[in-house]
């Protein structure tokens, strides 16, 4: 059993209980209670944590763990996609390559505090084995695209990577198998009508995709279909509850109702949209309807950084500036699309998000020593705009330390970044020769 008293603790459950000063009992990977004070004593020993907070760990709903190894590249090109990256996944991207990036983003999320992701890409099933070894909660959602994908060549061999990706982790208890179509545009409507037939013989477990993030998706559906692209994704019946839809850029209010209506979920990725110049989702209106949204870093060739505190400042300052008012998103709604919202985002809620007695003991702990922390007049706003990642001290995920004081005891920092700025040097080479003939 793991007890740890003195803490201010951050529920995120219904009634948005905040302890200023208590304790939480864990046993095996569940919370078995937790409470103002001291730990009762037959508890036994207790961990001291100094006065720090103790709050969920937080989710991540979207997100493409190996592209560490394209953080920063091409930065400031805007056909970045078809000169840069398409080019290298099709000519680097391994199984290798991609266990390589997964674990550096590991690394990176354990060190930020976010103990789930939902991920989408190639390879997924090493994917999978990255989050098991470094003891993260996750979904893998195995890339579905009509364009050169680095693990399949054609679609038959894509739902044969989806089907043994389901059967691999049909019984785990962290990872999640899930369908990643890519796109409406670069998946079509029968791919997209099979992904449907996917998940009803697979219930339970999520739909990924880009949704509505582009004006060149939108477009293409008006010409394609005469119909916007989440209509034509709903004609294709993957409008669910299962579907977890990334941006939402540019979906009209029709879109939205039916969106609400179909119980769809949304991923809110301000920080890559923002640096994309895409505009500003319209996430207030999509909560109003009651979609949940949660707030998600995007991959981090896109984003840059995997932690959820740098995503959370544009998240709530787009929907500001939308809005004209300080009044929309704030820094409570903020924090809770981080964890208890998140978590619903991925269908999740009733086992993590909360700290609540039952749940699995998926927490972190965050130390307000820092000066940049003070006063603290509101603990959302803190955590919202002034915490930092490097402000975690520890990270559990059911149970399990997975860092304690800034050490992480399941991923081999030295090594994951090592074995990165290999991979990099490649990219470097095929970078050059690119550029060399165009």
């Amino acid at each position: 059993m793991i007890v740890l008293t003195n803490a201010r603790i951050l529920t995120m459950d219904a009634g948005m209980t905040d302890i200023t000063s208590g304790w939480i009992a864990v046993e095996g990977s569940k919370i078995l209670g937790l409470g103002a004070g001291s730990a009762p004593a037959r508890y036994g020993i207790a961990q001291d944590m100094g006065g720090d907070l103790i709050m969920p760990g937080m989710v991540n709903p979207h997100c493409h763990m190996p592209m560490t190894l394209f953080r920063g590249l091409g930065e400031d090109v805007d056909d970045r996609l078809f000169r840069y990256i398409l080019p290298l996944e099709r000519a680097l991207v391994t199984a290798e390559v991609v266990e390589v990036g997964a674990r550096l983003a590991a690394l990176e999320m354990i060190r930020g505090g976010v103990t789930t992701v939902a991920d989408m890409y190639y390879f997924e099933d090493r994917i999978g084995a990255v989050l098991d070894q470094s003891g993260l909660r996750g979904v893998v959602g195995q890339t579905l695209a009509n364009f050169a994908a680095p693990d399949h060549a054609t679609m038959d061999e894509g739902f044969a990577r989806l089907d043994a990706l389901a059967d691999l982790y049909r019984d785990h208890p962290r990872i999640t198998a899930s369908a990643a179509p890519h796109a409406p545009y670069s998946t079509g409507l029968e791919v997209m009508t099979r992904v449907a037939e996917w998940s009803d013989a697979h219930p339970g477990l999520p739909v990924q995709m880009h949704l509505a993030e582009t004006q060149p998706e939108v477009q293409w559906a008006r010409d394609t279909f005469d119909a916007t692209t989440v209509e034509v994704t709903d004609r294709a019946g993957l409008l669910r509850p299962a579907l977890i839809a990334a941006h939402v850029m540019y979906p009209t209010g029709s879109d939205m109702d039916l969106m609400a209506e179909r119980g769809v979920h949304v991923a809110y990725n301000a920080r890559s949209n923002g640096k994309a110049g895409r505009g500003i989702a319209p996430i207030t209106a999509l909560r109003e309807r009651g979609i949940n949204v949660g707030i998600a870093t995007d991959g981090p060739m896109s984003g840059n950084t995997l932690d959820l505190f740098s995503q959370f400042a544009p998240a709530a300052m787009f929907q500001k500036i939308a809005g004209g008012s300080r009044q929309p998103l704030p820094c409570t709604d903020v924090i809770r699309m981080a964890t208890i919202e998140g978590a619903a985002t991925l269908g999740m809620e009733q086992r993590i998000g909360s700290l609540e007695p039952g749940k699995q003991a998926d927490l972190i702990r965050i130390s307000l020593a820092d000066p940049r922390l003070h006063p603290i007049y509101d603990i959302y706003s803190m955590l919202t705009f002034a915490t930092m990642p490097t402000d975690v001290r520890a990270t559990m995920v059911a149970g399990q330390w997975l860092m304690q004081d800034r050490l992480c005891t399941t991923v081999e920092g030295e090594k994951a970044l090592s074995d990165a700025l290999q991979i990099a040097r490649r990219f470097k080479a095929k970078i050059v020769e690119i550029d060399a003939t165009t």
